[in-house]
This record gives structure tokens, C-alpha cells and sequence, in this order.
């Protein structure tokens, strides 16, 4: 396995229109599709349950991309942590919603103060 790639749904793989489904994000979808010939593992990582759950999965499998798994964790992944948490692992997520700062712009916002007990 090279990695897990965990991905969102609504605003990544298509457009957001919840609870309908947008207009796909072919680019996106056409690389995880090929970072899955690779090796790697997909999940699809969502809000969505029930219903538009299974439509979601539906419209990709349409589209040719297949996942690992589904808002859990890969089996290996629960038999190697003893459970199965619901936090999804992962070596990448892919969000629209995701924002991650480097450690410098934190600083520079004065958002992070270093604790040298913690040092």
C-alpha cells in the first residue's frame, strides 16, 4: 500500500448542491483514480449518510472511482489500533473545507504563544 487518501464528497468531488449531487470534479476524480492503480487506498470521507450516502457512492462508481472504504477506516487500519475510531485515518485529506497554517503564519498572527513547559 502506498498511502490512504481520505476525500470529501460535497465541494471536492463535485460541486456542493447538497442534498443533490453537483457537477463532478473530473480532475480530481481522475487522479484518485489513477493514485488508486498506484496503490493507494481510497476512503470517502463525508457527512452524508443514509440515502444520500448511497447516492454519492453511486455517482462516483459512475464515474469509474472506487473507494476502500466508506466513512470508516481501512480493516488494517482498525485491526492495527484495535478499533474502529471515529477519526478516519489517513496519509491525506482532501477537503474543501480543510485549512492548515504553516507554523510561521500562526506566529506571525499572534495565535500561537510557545509554552516552554511544553518546549
Amino acid at each position: 500500500m502506498r498511502g490512504i487518501i481520505a476525500v470529501d464528497f460535497d465541494g471536492t468531488l463535485c460541486e456542493d448542491r447538497f442534498p443533490d449531487i453537483g457537477i463532478p470534479n473530473f480532475a480530481l476524480m481522475n487522479e484518485l483514480i489513477s493514485k488508486r492503480k498506484e496503490g493507494y487506498k481510497l476512503i470517502l470521507w463525508t457527512c452524508r449518510n443514509g440515502e444520500d450516502l448511497e447516492a454519492a457512492v453511486s455517482f462516483c462508481r459512475f464515474h469509474h472511482l472506487e473507494f476502500d472504504a466508506v466513512n470508516n477506516n481501512l480493516p488494517q487500519i482498525i485491526e492495527r489500533y484495535g478499533g474502529d475510531s471515529r477519526k478516519i485515518y489517513a496519509d491525506i485529506y482532501i477537503d474543501d473545507k480543510a485549512w492548515q497554517p504553516s507554523w510561521a503564519e500562526v506566529q506571525e498572527e499572534g495565535n500561537y504563544e510557545r509554552d516552554e513547559k511544553y518546549a
